[in-house]
């Protein structure tokens, strides 16, 4: 284990970002600096930067997604991080890596790289993170726009025939409905997980189904949120959905329904599990795996039934959205062409 002094203890969220009501304030993004030409920007090089990531965490898995589906592999590298065993909970670990070692970076945990940019960063060492490798510092934690960055300033380093996720004439949209997103469904789920208060969890709980309900409603009649192709909207709601019947569940109560009680979201969320790049980053078995060894007759259901569910099979059954489309055969709109691929 690494023995540096800027190896930290992992701040709680139920003790430092909690109101006095009871309501989760989740931490606002430190490392805000955006890409891009000019004075006060990060600028975009290909090689420069590493993209940190976590299997069960949604904020960063909609970045893996998106560099992926760019085709940004060579211009960003890219590592995984996991949760260690350790006396006291030491956040983000390279687990996956031989000694738990980052190999390019040559760190074991991720506020290591946070302590490098800021010694007196205060918050919890977050993914994603992008770090940059020539001075092994966290340069941006911002996930609100950092998908958004992938498709935008990183445009030059997309593979050819790329999709158009973020196309110009949606983007006032798109950035509208990913704030509702973000309050109802995304940060949703945690503020309803995080609530210590009824009045609050109640609060978190109806706006998040409000907003499965009306989602619900869009999707009759379109095959995507905004129509016949995958926008950055559609990535930051799978994510969501992704982990809500595997793991979100158990922390949120009596829940109302789940995603497969939802015929439209259900077939939506399947529909978008079919392209490479969401199955490929989607770790369904490892997001329903139980982290504690439990033993006794009141097993929680993970535990008794992760690894006997055929995670694969579920979301690779038909879902017709097809039908809803004008270009069925297509899900992406091509940004070098201008039409559908």
């Amino acid at each position: 284990m690494s023995t540096k002094a800027n190896v930290r203890v992992r701040p709680k969220e139920i003790e430092h970002e909690i109101d006095e009501k009871g309501f989760f304030v989740r931490q606002n993004n430190y490392f805000a600096t955006p890409f891009g030409d000019g004075e006060g920007k990060l600028p975009v090089e290909a090689g420069r930067y590493r993209l940190i990531w976590a299997k069960g965490c949604h904020w960063s898995n909609r970045a893996s997604i998106v560099r992926e589906l760019l085709g940004l592999e060579e211009a960003i590298s890219i590592n995984l991080v996991g949760h260690g065993r350790h006396e006291q909970d030491l956040g983000w670990e390279f687990i996956y890596d031989e000694n738990n070692v980052d190999p390019v970076l040559g760190v074991q945990f991720l506020s290591e790289l946070y302590a490098n940019a800021d010694p007196d960063y205060p918050g919890r060492a977050t993914v994603p993170a992008i770090v940059d490798v020539t001075t092994k510092k966290v340069v941006n934690n911002d996930y609100v726009w950092l998908t958004n960055y992938l498709e935008n300033e990183f445009a030059a380093f997309h593979k050819p025939g790329a999709p158009e996720l973020y196309p110009e004439h949606l983007r006032e949209e798109i950035d509208k409905y990913n704030d509702y997103l973000f309050d109802n469904v995304n940060n949703g789920v945690y503020k309803a997980m995080f609530a210590q208060s009824i009045e609050a969890y109640n609060d978190a709980f109806e706006h998040l189904y409000a907003a499965f309900d009306a989602i619900e409603e869009r999707l009759e009649t379109k095959r995507f949120l905004f129509g016949d192709y995958v926008t950055d909207s559609d990535v930051r709601l799978f994510v969501t959905l992704a982990r809500f019947d595997t793991y979100y569940f158990k922390n949120l109560g009596p829940i109302r329904n789940r995603i497969v009680d939802f015929k439209n979201i259900w077939g939506y969320a399947r529909d978008l599990y079919e392209i490479p790049a969401f199955k490929n980053n989607t770790y369904l078995r490892d997001l329903a795996k139980s982290d504690k060894k439990k033993t006794g007759i009141f097993l929680d259901y993970n535990t008794r039934f992760w690894d006997q569910i055929d995670f694969e099979k579920l979301w690779s059954q038909p879902h017709g959205r097809q039908e809803k489309s004008s270009d069925p055969t297509q899900k992406f709109l091509t940004k070098a062409r201008g039409i559908s691929s």
